[in-house]
């Protein structure tokens, strides 16, 4: 759980040891009567009305006071903590329930352990009735549930669809070798497993559907709490360990659960049941009414029946939805207390969490000049305009009166109209003017392409004016043709680096008559894309320059941006600009929800947090089915394909398959015709449900929508707040909800919503000094037009002679031409972000089809696909029937399983070779600059059911995947190694979190993004296991860049010459938190793909301050392991020096750094071959 901001001070803060639980009793109630044990249900202080306009970047949020009282450590409690107390006695009945309840409770924890027995009530019976010694009835089980629904499933369920784990689920021939293949087991129904039973038949290979046991039901009962874990203890040692069991043909290990352990788990069950019994003997008391009758009436409606009278089985809660969709829906309030009130509400909206937006009134304003009749018609005819609102009626005016423009309002405020009008205006009076669209995503083109279309089907004498899209999905037939003909083109800034630039005399006609140049949702351009951007620009402007064409307007909007009128500056290089960002728009009442995924056991938060995504797709159908509009937007790929799958699951379960056809997924990856079809069938309001990526995120008009889900926290505010933004485009209510995930920061702003209204934006930053990146595109400008350094360096600066003279081929006339090793083509040598020219075709073969459902970036088809993996497309599952690298080509069939598969791989980051070596002062550490590998290996697979348990692993044999970088390394002292191993500190975890905290201050001296730079995160499969690996990684902290290929993208190099002030800001921020193990305010980060399992918060201090040479209390230091490191056999050894290449001279050097002076570089030693492997060795820190 995090904890909520703290204030920084400089005193140093060490850990210590926690309290005995028995010291701490008093502040567990204390806790407890400030926290109710329940999750509250949300009350009338929990809903807040704030303004409109403040949500969303219209204008900067003030922030409401804080107490400058540090907050204190909030633990969770539950039942457990709190126990039920009643004087009542209890009757017979009750007292033979509860024995009942304790005999089911052991043979259930029994057979979760044995996973090929499935706990029907069959199959439990005659264990139950041998420890109670009378005969166990429905009835009675029925009465255990009613007293614990929330913690108890009994149902019946298609047999088919139960989970067993029949020896490691190797019954399929697909995963089977040697006399593993001769055995047949029984198991689900044909189609229910990957080929059958025999493992070669394909799907609908069978007559009859899934065979004669189709539909057969079987009654289950599982405690739905929560699952055993797997640590057990040491019985040697007491140290915590996870103990496993062999799989018969692999290597892997399955958990084998200790005695203790489930005996824990059973006493917890029972507590929680008597608790249940107590509080309803209680109420009974309180209603004067008899308990025996009582619960013999309540739990009538849990006693299951099978399928031919499912009516009365106990199922979701249908009886508030409509029978079909409605064509008008309720207003969003009605149907929140509707959500409120349904029987699966346990108080998922947090305190406080329900903000209430008031509706605003449309301010107008008027042109300084008049449109012509046609263009007036043509407002009013496509979208109902017959007046312009003060924003769109200032900016337009800007332009006319010769400005450049940058809109900041918010979302869905009209901003398109802004450059579309002047567009239009100016193609009336000139046919050969021309505009350019520049915009992120292939989406957004699109939908601003359709709209201006329409448009101009009103305006004499542009009905037939070619308006086309030219990005990487138009076909080379029509390039020629838009080119020449098109006068208004929609393109990305990919497509103007690489084709339309370098082709400066093929597009010489268009750009001599570009008039406006439109920049959309200019927050996407910021950090290391935003500063290739801006020489774009940059470049886009000096040719146009040298055609004559001086007189461009750029155009530019965006709704999130904390400094919008510095950031155009910085984009475009021009300083005559306007900003509009009063807003004018009218909006609709809007209502934003922080809903967060309820534990397991609603009561006990020690059960754990529940499945998200089952979570978001019973949210997401609850308002589909009540006629509202839904986008869910998750975080990545992965993700929207599982809900995808999970909202057809659970529309399913509501007995609503028909609706499935109106719920489709949008994400990368999908080809362009598919694309096209998702877009036109959401415009067309034939879809009610979207469920999207980020590409979804930008202002695309994809018709009314009236909510929308964020699942998990997009990693900024700036992105939940444009997001948030997408619904009530139409000037109706609205409802955004934001879906909290177990993970640390959703939790955070669960706990502390008022941060997501009240935080300002971040102001975007752009680093035009980044030498690679402005070299690469000085290199560019010289293909396209030759350099003349003192007339060029207005677009790229005071640099410009020095890096022409240096690095730049000067002809006789004084001109600078591109370098050889730029050519033949140098944008293609200069990769502005991370695309990709190789993918893999997803050829789906099901009934003989042949058709290709996607293409995948090779950088993600090892990770995605391997032969007997599950791929996701659409929330179906496609089983990976042949996969050949060499042909990049992937072929799949739809299958019918119920489990998915998760790769198993390792990443190995490695310098290869020292090319600069940095002193760090008072110190005789070092950090050394070099090429870096980066070596990703899939060695197997997962196959893991619903409740996210493995039920088998795979061994696969992909070839590695090799890249290279550049970036920078420092080497563990020895000194820190032996303090760690003596104070039984996790090295790997010490190390991981003292690269994380490095990490996330670079943006304090580096203009760049987080994920720009990139560290080796640790596995806890890894780093806690109790066996030799013979995969033992250097004691090193190594940073590489993540884009711009083998020559880096420029950022380490920079966060390099910084180095020593990374380490001390590093040691301050760590020492400063008030945290035990660790939290995103100093060693964790929200980036992490290990999840931050591996984490030694005292650890990092340790490594952190040898470094720098300070000094270090090493009894201040808790002794290991700590609660988030289980001890393991130690997988860090040593770091060997890494040599420059052919063992030439490397310059060592230090940086001088005194106040109120210019930082100076000395270099203050020069090693050779020989001697730098004494010079970079390891040293033993100075002893005083």
């Amino acid at each position: 759980m995090p904890l909520q901001a703290t204030t920084v001070s400089n005193k140093i803060i060490r850990k210590r040891k926690r309290k005995p639980v028995e010291d701490s009793v008093d502040d567990v109630e204390d806790i407890s009567n400030s926290r109710p044990s329940t999750v509250p249900v949300e009350t009338a202080s929990s809903r807040v009305v704030v303004p409109m306009k403040t949500s969303d970047g219209g204008s900067k949020p003030r922030r409401t006071p804080k107490g400058t009282t540090a907050p204190t450590l909030a633990r969770n409690t539950s039942t457990l903590s709190n126990p039920v107390t009643s004087t009542i006695p209890w009757p017979d009945s009750l007292v033979s329930l509860e024995k009942t309840h304790r005999a089911l409770n052991l043979v259930f924890t029994f057979c979760c352990t044995r996973k090929h027995l499935a706990t029907t009530f069959e199959t439990i019976k005659s264990a139950v009735e041998a420890h109670t010694k009378r005969e166990l009835k429905i009835e009675d089980v029925a009465k255990i549930v009613a007293l614990r629904p929330g913690g108890i499933n009994f149902a019946y369920v298609d047999e088919a669809m139960l989970q067993v784990d029949v020896r490691g689920s190797e019954r399929d021939e697909t995963f089977k070798n040697g006399r593993a293949n001769v055995w047949h087991a029984p198991g689900p129904a044909p189609d229910m497993s990957v080929g059958g039973i025999t493992g070669d038949q394909g799907v609908g290979s069978y007559k009859g559907g899934a065979g004669a046991d189709e539909g057969k039901e079987v009654l289950l009962f599982e405690y739905i709490d929560g699952d055993l874990k797997r640590q057990v203890q040491n019985k040697k040692t007491g140290e915590p360990t996870k103990a496993t069991h062999k799989l018969k043909d692999e290597e892997l290990k399955l958990p084998v659960y200790s005695q203790k352990q489930m005996m824990t788990l059973i006493e917890k069950r029972n507590m929680k049941f008597n608790n249940a019994l107590k509080a309803f003997l209680n109420r009974c008391d309180a209603e004067d009414t008899d308990p025996e009758k009582t619960l013999e009436a309540e739990s009538q409606s849990f006693i299951p029946r099978p399928s031919p009278s499912r009516s009365n089985t106990p199922k979701p809660d249908f009886s508030m939805l409509p029978k079909s969709i409605p064509k008008e829906r309720k207003s969003m309030s009605e149907i929140i207390i509707e959500l409120k009130d349904s029987e699966w509400y346990t108080g998922q909206i947090v305190p406080d969490g329900h903000r209430v937006f008031d509706p605003q009134k449309a301010i107008y304003g008027d042109l300084n000049f008049q449109l012509s009749q046609d263009l007036v018609n043509a407002l009013y005819n496509t979208k109902g305009i017959t007046q312009l609102y003060a924003h769109q009626a200032e900016a337009i005016n800007n332009l006319h009166d010769g400005h450049h423009v940058i809109v900041a309002t918010s979302t869905s405020s009209g901003k398109s109209l802004i450059y579309q009008i002047p567009v239009l205006h100016a193609l009336e009076r000139d046919h050969n003017s021309r505009a350019m669209y520049i915009f992120p995503t292939k989406a957004l083109a699109q939908d601003q392409r359709r709209s201006l279309k329409e448009m101009m089907k009103y305006l004499n004498g542009l009905e037939n004016t070619v308006v086309e899209t030219f990005d990487g999905d138009t076909e080379f037939a029509n390039r020629n043709l838009i080119r020449d003909e098109g006068r208004i083109i929609f393109t990305n800034p990919d497509m103007l680096h690489i084709t339309i630039l370098p082709q400066e005399e093929k597009w010489r006609s268009f750009l001599k008559n570009l008039k406006y140049v439109v920049v959309d949702e200019i927050h996407v351009y910021n950090g290391l894309f935003g500063s290739h951007v801006a020489f774009i620009m940059r470049r886009l402007r000096r040719i146009c320059a040298a055609v004559g064409n001086r007189h461009i307007k750029f155009i530019s909007c965006s709704a999130t941006v904390a400094n919008p009128q510095e950031h155009f500056k910085t984009i475009f290089g021009i300083e005559n600009v306007r900003m509009t960002d009063f807003d004018g728009s009218p909006s609709g009442r809007k209502e934003f929800l922080c809903w967060n995924t309820p534990y397991k056991d609603p009561a006990d938060p020690a059960s754990g947090r529940g499945d998200t995504m089952a979570e978001a797709a019973r949210l997401f159908c609850q308002l589909i089915l009540r006629g509202v509009r839904v986008i869910a937007f998750c975080r990545v790929r992965k993700k929207c394909e599982a809900l995808v799958g999970a909202v057809k699951h659970e529309l399913t379960t509501l007995e609503r398959p028909e609706c499935m056809a109106r719920v489709m997924g949008y994400r990368g990856g999908y080809t362009p015709q598919d694309r096209r079809k998702i877009e036109s069938e959401m415009f067309e309001g034939k879809l009610m449900g979207i469920i999207a990526t980020t590409a979804l995120e930008l202002g695309v008009d994809i018709g009314s929508l009236d909510a929308v889900i964020t699942v998990g926290f997009p990693y900024t505010i700036a992105n939940l707040r444009q997001q948030s933004g997408r619904a009530g485009r139409r000037n109706k209510d609205s409802l955004s909800v934001l879906v909290g995930d177990c993970f640390p920061t959703d939790q955070y702003y669960m706990q502390n919503p008022d941060e997501i209204f009240t935080r300002p934006n971040c102001e975007l930053q752009v680093d035009l000094q980044n030498m690679l990146v402005l070299e690469g595109h000085i290199q560019c400008a010289a293909y396209e037009v030759p350099i003349r350094p003192d007339e060029d360096s207005i677009y790229f600066g005071k640099q410009l002679p020095e890096i022409a003279e240096e690095r730049m081929v000067k002809d006789d006339l004084g001109f600078y031409h591109c370098n050889e090793r730029f050519r033949p083509l140098p944008s293609k040598f200069v990769a502005i972000r991370d695309t990709e020219e190789d993918h893999f075709a997803i050829v789906d073969i099901s009934h003989g089809r042949n058709i290709v459902l996607e293409e995948l970036e090779a950088s993600r088809a090892f990770f995605t696909l391997y032969d007997g993996g599950i791929f996701l497309h659409q929330g179906n599952k496609y089983l990976v029937r042949e996969f050949n690298p060499e042909r990049k080509i992937a072929r799949v069939e739809l299958v019918k399983v119920d489990w998915t598969t998760q790769q198993r791989d390792f990443t190995d980051i490695d310098p290869i070779e020292t090319e600069a070596i940095r002193r760090i002062p008072k110190s005789l550490s070092r950090a050394f600059f070099g090429a870096i590998k980066i070596q990703q290996v899939v060695f197997g697979f997962f196959k893991v059911d619903k409740k996210r348990r493995i039920l088998d692993a795979v061994q696969v044999d992909n070839p590695p995947i090799i890249i290279f970088s550049k970036g920078m390394w420092l080497d563990v002292p020895k000194q820190a190694l032996e303090i760690l191993v003596e104070r039984r500190l996790n090295v790997a975890g010490a190390i991981h979190a003292a690269e994380h905290a490095i990490l996330s201050l670079m943006p304090n001296f580096v203009i760049s993004m987080p994920g720009d730079v990139r560290t080796e995160c640790k596995v806890g499969l890894k780093e806690f296991a109790k066996k030799e690996t013979s995969r033992k990684r250097p004691a090193r902290l190594t940073f590489y860049d993540a884009k711009g290929g083998a020559s880096g993208s420029g950022i380490s190099t920079k966060a390099f010459e910084f180095i020593d002030l990374l380490l001390k800001q590093a040691v301050r921020r760590v020492e400063a938190c008030h945290c035990h193990e660790g939290c995103l305010e100093c060693v964790a980060s929200e980036l992490c793909k290990e999840a931050n399992e591996v984490m030694s918060k005292a650890g990092s201090e340790v490594i952190l301050k040898s470094l720098l040479n300070m000094e270090i209390d090493v009894d201040a230091l808790p002794m290991g392991p700590e609660n988030t490191s289980p001890i393991g056999i130690e997988t860090v050894i040593l770091a060997q020096p890494v040599l420059p290449r052919g063992r030439t001279s490397v310059n060592v050097v230090e940086v001088k750094r005194e106040e109120g002076h210019e930082n100076e570089v000395v270099i203050v030693d020069t090693v050779s071959g020989e001697e730098v492997e004494e010079q970079i060795r390891i040293k033993d820190e100075p002893v005083d």
